[in-house]
C-alpha cells in the first residue's frame, strides 16, 4: 500500500499492532491506522479507501473486539482525542462525542448533579461503541437516557437520529445493519442529588469489582444473555467455570467473561468459546450468541 495515500493526515501509523488498542490485549497488525481530527477527515478517509478498494472500519476504546492474531487489512478509523469532547447544551441535556469513555460520561452528568448514566459509570468502553450496542448494565440501557444521535453513513453524509429513529433494542442498535459512523449522541438526565448519585456510582463499581475478573484482560461480558436464562449460570452449570485452554479460560469468579489469562492468542480464545458454545448446547440445548466481535484475516 502505498504510503503517500495517506500522508495528509497528522496522525497515521502503519502496520499498528491492534493489540495495543483492544482490552483483550490480542490482534496482529493492521495496514493503517489512523487517529482523525474532524469529521471532515472521516469523510477524506473514506473517499480515499472507496477510491482505492481498501475495507476499513471504526474502533473505539476497542472493548468489545476480538482481532485476529494476523490481523486486519485496510483501514482503521480510530476515534481518538479528537473525539472525546464531551459539553453540557441546556439544563438537562449533555452531548458527548464518540470517543468520550463512558466512565468521563458518568463523572461529567455527576458534576452536572445529573442522574441516570449511573450505570454506565463501569462499563470500560466508548460513547461511540455503547450506542451502537445499546450497552447497559445493572437495569440501565443507552436507549433510556439518549436523545438523539449524529452519525455519518458509509458515504460520508451526515445525520441526526431521534431516540426512536435508532431502533435499539436488547445490545442492538441500526449502526449494526448500517455499519454507519457514531460522530456524537445527546443525552436527556434528571437533576438529582450529587451524594446519590455518586453514593449509587460506586456502589455499582464495587458490585462489579467483586463479581467481575477485572484484573485480567477481557472483553467484558462474552455472550449475550438467552431468552428466559443467564449465560453465566448455564456455563457455570455445564461444567464451564475456569476451563482452561492455551492461556484462554473462563473466569473463575464469572463464568460469563472469557478472559486471557496468560498470553492467550486470539485463536485460542475464539476455541474456547466455541467450546463453551458447543458444551451449553449439548446439555441444555441453548445457543449461546456472542457479545462480542470477531474480526480479522
Amino acid at each position: 500500500m502505498e504510503k503517500d495515500l495517506f500522508s495528509k493526515f497528522s496522525q497515521v501509523h502503519y502496520r499498528e499492532p491492534m493489540k495495543d488498542h483492544t482490552s483483550f490485549r490480542l490482534g496482529g497488525p493492521v495496514d493503517v491506522f489512523i487517529e482523525p481530527q474532524s469529521p471532515d477527515e472521516i469523510q477524506e478517509i473514506i473517499r480515499l479507501c472507496k477510491e482505492e478498494s481498501l475495507p476499513w472500519m471504526v474502533l473505539g476504546k476497542g472493548t468489545n473486539l476480538i482481532i485476529s492474531d494476523q490481523g486486519l487489512d485496510g483501514v482503521v478509523i480510530h476515534m481518538g482525542q479528537a473525539f472525546e469532547k464531551i459539553e453540557k447544551i441546556d439544563q438537562k441535556t449533555i452531548r458527548a462525542y464518540s470517543g468520550a469513555s463512558l466512565k468521563a460520561l458518568a463523572e461529567f452528568a455527576l458534576d452536572l448533579s445529573l442522574e441516570g448514566l449511573e450505570f454506565a459509570h463501569g462499563i470500560p468502553g466508548s460513547v461511540g461503541g455503547a450506542i451502537t450496542m445499546n450497552a447497559g448494565a445493572y437495569d440501565g440501557e443507552c436507549v433510556q437516557v439518549v436523545k438523539e444521535v449524529c452519525l455519518m453513513t458509509r458515504q460520508g453524509q451526515v445525520k441526526v437520529l431521534s431516540n426512536e429513529e435508532m431502533d435499539f433494542a436488547y445490545r442492538h442498535s441500526r449502526v449494526q445493519e448500517e455499519k454507519d459512523i457514531v460522530l456524537w449522541a445527546s443525552f436527556t438526565l434528571e437533576e438529582g442529588d450529587p451524594v446519590k448519585i455518586q453514593e449509587k456510582m460506586e456502589d455499582l463499581w464495587q458490585r462489579r469489582l467483586s463479581k467481575q475478573p477485572l484484573e485480567y484482560p477481557s472483553a467484558g461480558s462474552t455472550f449475550k444473555r438467552p431468552p428466559g436464562h443467564y449465560a453465566g449460570q448455564l456455563i457455570d452449570q455445564a461444567g464451564c467455570r475456569g476451563l482452561y485452554h492455551r492461556g484462554a479460560q473462563v473466569s473463575q469468579k464469572h463464568c460469563g467473561f472469557v478472559i486471557n489469562k496468560d498470553g492467550a492468542t486470539t485463536q485460542a480464545v475464539v476455541e474456547l468459546i466455541e467450546t463453551v458454545q458447543k458444551l451449553v448446547k449439548d446439555q441444555f440445548g441453548v445457543d449461546l450468541e456472542t457479545e462480542v466481535k470477531v474480526l480479522g484475516r
